[in-house]
This record gives C-alpha cells, structure tokens and sequence, in this order.
C-alpha cells in the first residue's frame, strides 16, 4: 500500500487510537506499524484473531497480558553479561508469570478460540527461571538472605558485628569519664564509619580518629580508637555483602541470557495477544463489525455478482468523526459496477464519503473491524489511492 495515499486518508490517526488500547509498548509499537495486507488468507486470519478477541472480551473482560513489560532490552544486557538490577529482574518474572497465565487461560478455550490458541502456543513458561528469580528476590527488589549460603553467612555476622560496634560506642558515649567532653551523647556516622561527636576544645580527650567537623567547627566528629577495628570488620562485611549480592545478580542474569530466546519468542506472543485485544477494544469503541472480505477475480464472466456488486458498505461511519453527529452511509455498487461518481453542493458530505470508503476498505485489510452494518462487503483492494483536493484533513 502507498503510504502517501494512507496519509491523505488519515489511516495514522486510526492506529494511534489503536495503540491507545494496547497495555504494553511492543503491542503498541505492532499497532502503529500495523498496515493493510494484500493477500486475502492474511487479511481473513487477521479479521478471525480480531473476532475471537472481541468473543473472548466479551465473556471474560478482566482477560490481558497481566502487567506484562517488554523487557527485550534487559535480554540484550543479559546477554552481553551486564547485570541485571533486582527490579529489572522482577519485571522479567513478572512478565513470564503474565505470559504463562494468559497461556494458560487461552489454551483452556482452545476450542473456541483456535486461532488466538495458536498465538498463546509461543509462549515459553520458563518454569526455572521464575523459580529462581523468585528464591532469590522478595517482591519488593531486596537479594534474600536465602539466595546463597555465603551470603546468609555474611548477613549474619554482619548483624553480630553491628551489634558489637555500636554497644562499644554506646559505652564510650554514656561513660560518665567521657560525657563531659562530648558535644551530644549519640552515634552516628560519616563517612561509612562509626562516630561520636567531641568538642573541638577537648580534641585529644579521647583518642580516635577525626572524619570531620560540624560547619561552625565547634564539633569533631572521631572514630575512637577502641572501635577502628570493629568498624574494619563492619565495613569488610559490607563489602562482602555487596560482592555476594553482585554474584547472585550476576548469576540469576546469565540464567536470563540463556532464556533469553524463549523470553523474546514470549514478548512476541504477548505483543500479538495484545494486539488483537486492542483491535476488539477499538471495535468496540467503534461499534464496529467484521467485514465479509472477497476476493474478484480478474475475469469479468467469473464474477459472482449476484448479490451485489465489489463494494457494499452499509450505515458506514467515518471512524474519526464523532459517533454521536456523524452521519452513516449507504455505499452500494450494483453487479458489475466498478465506478461511483458523487456529484453535490460543497459540505454535501463528499469528501467525508470518499474518505470513509477508502478509510474502512484500508481497515478491513489490517484485520481491524469497521464501523458498518452486518452484511457489509469488501473485496480485495492491491492497492488504494486518494486524491482529495486540497488533502481535507475532516
């Protein structure tokens, strides 16, 4: 299709409301890439995902893709071995949990949804994977103390290590040898490090080592020396911690990078799935219908033209008009009919016409439902070119 003549028709405007009804940005970027096909089994299969959609939604509205992400650029990290952060690692399992419901939920009504089943097929489960993502990460981003037993080791000494370093400085805070010399009786810290607050004129008093001063310089802020080596120990542990932390990140990622085929073949699933929702969400919107869509032939004498002639198009409506003014229109070509000339008054409604011809035929071949009456026909169109004077956008 020439996207020039699509242009004049406005068919853009009709996939950005399309992508409004998409829940996640691959179906969105599907929608606005969505153009009409040339090939009727395509165009018949699209329609049938469309219809199945609208029957779905119609029996179980609350039915999507679950809060499901496109996480295909965490899939290129993983793989080049950049590690994933805990929360982008639950959106991969949120978004793997989504997808096998959702899969789950269509292959139930398998029977009465074939084509939709077929799409739902593509998806990957990835049962290890949501496993272990889920062993190792509580669902508000923190690394469990279960992901590793060195890391359940360190965090346990840490907390010993922390308990002993601050009892030691609470001593030396409430020591009654010592308070005299103490600006506030608290521990707090700076720089990583542990530290109680002295008064600059009583530097000495206790011996430790300075980290820093309060603005008016009337408070040092020490490290004394009978904590240094609890506050080595604190911090080593932190460090342990952190590097522990990173391997079971780094680990959990290279699981993901080895998925990450079968989590980009589910992403693709999951973008269709949601395209069709969209689609019946839209034609609802619209109150639209699917189309009968044929093709004709090319030989005059094998027509079957009995019923009507190549376009029947009933109580159309322009779809980006509004639904409560807009006027509906006939448009019925007679057997072996294949021009229509609108002659009539400027505002007669002629432009609005041709457009919604050319706008609903553009429609049917993307596998979107129109804003028609049941019975409505269309047959297959190679091609369809708009010359509009003055390209009147309505």
């Amino acid at each position: 299709m020439n996207l020039k003549h699509l242009n004049i028709l406005e068919f853009p405007k009709i996939l950005e409301r399309l992508a409004n009804h998409a829940d996640f940005s691959a179906s969105k970027e599907l929608a606005l890439a969505l153009m009409p096909a040339c090939h009727l089994p395509e165009i018949l299969e699209s329609q049938t995902e469309t219809s199945e959609a609208c029957r779905l939604l119609s029996v179980n509205p609350d039915v999507s893709i679950g809060g499901a992400r496109d996480v295909r650029p965490l899939l290129d990290q993983a793989r080049r071995s950049s590690v994933l952060l805990p929360t982008e690692l639950l959106d991969i399992r949120q978004t793997l949990v989504a997808a096998r419901n959702l899969e789950r939920a269509i292959t139930r009504l398998e029977d009465q949804f074939p084509r939709l089943a077929d799409i739902a097929a593509r998806i990957q489960e990835c049962p290890g994977l949501i496993q272990e993502i889920g062993r190792c990460i509580s669902d508000n981003g923190e690394v469990l103390d279960t992901a590793s037993p060195d890391l359940a080791r360190i965090r346990s000494e840490l907390g010993i290590v922390h308990q002993r370093l601050l009892d030691r400085l609470n001593k030396i805070v409430q020591s009654s040898r010592n308070s005299p010399y103490l600006q506030e009786t608290f521990v707090t810290q700076r720089q990583g490090r542990y530290v109680i607050p002295l008064r600059a004129e009583f530097k000495g008093r206790i011996q430790g080592i300075v980290h820093d001063q309060s603005a008016s310089g009337a408070t040092l802020f020490i490290e004394p020396l009978a904590t240094v080596e609890l506050n080595n120990r604190w911090r080593q542990l932190q460090l342990d911690e952190e590097e522990e932390v990173r391997r079971v990140l780094l680990a959990l990622t290279d699981l993901v990078a080895e998925e990450s085929g079968h989590i980009g073949w589910t992403i693709e699933a999951l973008a269709e799935l949601d395209l069709a929702f969209a689609k019946a969400k839209y034609a609802d919107e619209l109150g639209a219908v699917e189309p009968k869509c044929v093709r004709l032939e090319s030989d005059a004498a094998s027509r079957d033209l009995s019923q009507a002639g190549p376009v029947k198009l009933l109580a159309a409506r322009h779809p980006l008009l509004d639904p409560e003014s807009v006027v509906a229109v006939d448009v019925v070509f007679l057997p072996e009919t294949f021009i229509l000339v609108i002659t009539g008054p400027n505002t007669g409604g002629k432009t609005v016409t041709l457009k919604t011809v050319g706008l609903l035929a553009a429609m049917a071949q993307a596998g979107l439902h129109i804003p028609a009456a049941e019975g409505s026909t269309l047959p297959l169109f190679d091609n369809i070119y708009a010359d509009i004077g003055g390209e009147q956008s309505i």
